[in-house]
């Protein structure tokens, strides 16, 4: 198993498109970066916080 994190805009539509992919096994959405330590939606949505919406995925790498 392999382990990838994308920030790559809105993580929603981004684990839509990642989760048909048969490879895929597992994904967890989140924020990265920034100052917060725990940003609600609405605070990263806002652009203040220096934060990016991001998708953890496990996958099968062969």
């Amino acid at each position: 198993m392999a382990i990838a994190t994308f920030a790559a805009g809105c993580f929603w539509g981004v684990q839509a498109r990642f989760s048909q992919l048969t490879a895929v096994s597992t994904s967890q959405v989140g924020y990265i970066g920034g100052q917060l330590p725990h940003p609600s939606y609405e605070q990263v949505c806002q652009g203040n916080t220096g934060h990016a919406e991001a998708i953890t995925l496990s996958f099968d790498s062969t």
